[in-house]
């Protein structure tokens, strides 16, 4: 009877195979532990801020928040707009100033966007007033990481005739002004529309320190085409942030437009809202300015 000897395995080829698949299990464990990390609740994902100056002011009015921010570990940018780099007083006494009386929106958003581009990765962007405008139109864009529109400008289409609104815009958009000249905001009107509220003496050292010349071309152009927002569109998470005392963007068209956002947006996309009580629209000065900045941030790094 013919006897048939197996083959008895090869320990090379065993350790071989056994290595292999030890090396492989060693790879994937360490990949999901690295996955892990990366996404662990509130480790943010960029160290990079972008703070966007509303319409009617100095860039200035950022200061004590790039600081914070910059002692937090944050690289922040706050540029001034195009033809507004200096001090604020000597900003008003180019009144009437035609560079800035031709600047438009469009021109804006193209400027921010440029700046973007040449940081090393996306960043937060947090918008205030017609810089809240600019951010979601940055945010459409695929710009940020995440975006924050504080106290912000509307997108055309979304409106509100609530009497605070309309007193505040009324002398801005100018209706029977020409465009060709900027709109530089009293004291009076800056009292009623940005820091009602607050003691007379703190109302005239901020307008001192930060109203300069305006473009009534780029008031106008938030109604037109060049502020159109998809609202359809999937995009970067999106937080608005008003005030329940601000009166020229109301807490209530703040909300408005996060309700076009919230029932328009495509699965799986963040917006969301928060009010702040006793907040007018430079709540970014206020007593209270590091509650909004901390909230802002924590959402931020939540979310981005």
């Amino acid at each position: 009877m013919k006897t048939t000897i197996l083959p008895q395995p090869s320990f090379r080829r065993s350790f071989t195979t056994n290595f292999f698949v030890a090396t492989l299990m060693l790879l994937l464990i360490s990949g999901f532990a690295r996955a892990q990390k990366v996404s662990a609740p509130g480790t943010p994902k960029t160290k990079t801020i972008l703070l966007i100056t509303g319409a009617f002011v100095s860039n200035s009015g950022w200061d004590q928040w790039k600081s914070y921010y910059q002692s937090k570990g944050y690289n922040v940018v706050a540029p001034a707009w195009p033809h507004k780099k200096g001090t604020a007083s000597d900003l008003r006494l180019r009144q009437p100033d035609s560079l800035v009386a031709q600047l438009t929106l469009q021109e804006i958003v193209d400027y921010h966007a440029r700046i973007i581009d040449s940081l090393h990765e996306k960043p937060i962007i947090i918008g205030h007033s017609f810089g809240g405008l600019v951010t979601q139109l940055l945010v459409q864009q695929g710009k940020a990481s995440a975006g924050i529109a504080y106290h912000s400008v509307p997108p055309k289409g979304v409106l509100t005739f609530k009497y605070s609104f309309v007193r505040s815009l009324w002398s801005p958009l100018g209706l029977f002004k020409s465009n060709d000249k900027t709109f530089l905001m009293s004291f009076p009107q800056w009292q009623y529309a940005f820091t009602n509220g607050m003691k007379e003496s703190d109302q005239k050292a901020y307008y001192d320190q930060l109203v300069i010349p305006e473009s009534r071309n780029v008031m106008w152009d938030a109604l037109k085409k060049p502020a159109t927002v998809d609202f359809k569109k999937a995009h970067a998470p999106l937080l608005f942030v008003s005030g329940s005392d601000d009166h020229i963007m109301p807490a209530s068209l703040n909300k408005k437009t996060y309700k076009k956002y919230f029932k328009n947006q495509p699965s799986g996309t963040i917006t969301e809202y928060k009010e702040f009580q006793g907040r007018n629209h430079l709540a970014m000065a206020q007593p209270t300015w590091k509650e909004d900045a901390d909230y802002i941030l924590e959402w931020a790094n939540k979310n981005n």
